[in-house]
């Protein structure tokens, strides 16, 4: 099955600034093309940091700011060192969460869930810059066109998954939702066509009718403890261990 990677999405024309850019210069860049952050590279046009609106912001939100406080908080001494700053690298956020061409969207997206990121700059394997993917590019995957996505279900899930139950199913696509109807020999085997037509590029979601002829489930028994059906790990001292011997 194709996994669609970020280098699939990604925007190659990337705009960048550099460590010594002015205050202003990254002001204009933002403006000028309606960005919410810009990377930061070094001579070597590698990613050292990332500017973004919150950053520059802090020289608004502080400007007025009383001296600092004795007990004042890490993250609040630091916010207000940002303020006095006045070029790219003394603004910017580092390390930067950078993401790889090679990376699946699905974990670009995760990523950024957890950073609380917008756009991830995007690096070859020396970290230079090459891209850039937001939240909009990741989107793209479900601007794919439905009979794309059922060719890709029937040639990537169907006829390698399922074998000869393949032709007893039928597959519908429309605005991305995936309706399979028919009927196969195992219930796994439904289990897995279902599962796998989630995981392919575009797919909303998956509606199934698949009947089976018998459920393959009764056969797998109960689940065993650790250890029932293998021997584990061994202490590393004890009656079976060679250790003191």
């Amino acid at each position: 099955m194709r996994t669609w990677n970020v280098g699939d999405v990604m925007t190659q024309a990337v705009v960048s600034v550099g460590e010594e850019t002015s205050y202003r210069g990254v002001v204009d860049v933002l403006v000028s093309h309606r960005f919410s952050a810009v990377p930061v590279v070094d001579g070597s046009h590698r990613v050292v940091g990332v500017v973004s609106e919150a950053d520059l912001l802090r020289k608004i939100e502080y400007a007025d700011a009383e001296k600092p406080r004795m007990f004042e908080s890490r993250r609040r001494r630091g916010e207000r060192d940002k303020a006095h700053g006045t070029t790219a690298g003394e603004l910017m956020s580092a390390p930067a969460v950078l993401a790889t061409a090679r990376m699946a969207v699905t974990a670009a997206a995760r990523l950024m869930n957890t950073e609380g990121v917008k756009r991830l700059p995007v690096v070859d394997d020396l970290g230079r810059l090459i891209g850039i993917v937001s939240r909009g590019d990741l989107l793209k995957v479900h601007l794919r066109p439905d009979d794309e996505i059922l060719a890709d279900i029937e040639k990537t899930v169907l006829e390698p998954f399922l074998a000869e139950d393949a032709r007893a199913v039928t597959t519908q696509v429309v605005d991305g939702v995936v309706t399979l109807t028919g009927k196969v020999e195992r219930r796994s085997s439904a289990e897995i066509a279902i599962r796998l037509a989630r995981q392919v590029a575009g797919v909303v979601e998956v509606h199934s009718w698949l009947d089976h002829d018998f459920d393959d489930r009764e056969f797998r028994g109960p689940r065993q403890p650790f250890g029932a059906d293998s021997p584990g790990p061994r202490p590393p001292f004890g009656p079976e261990s060679s250790a003191g011997r």
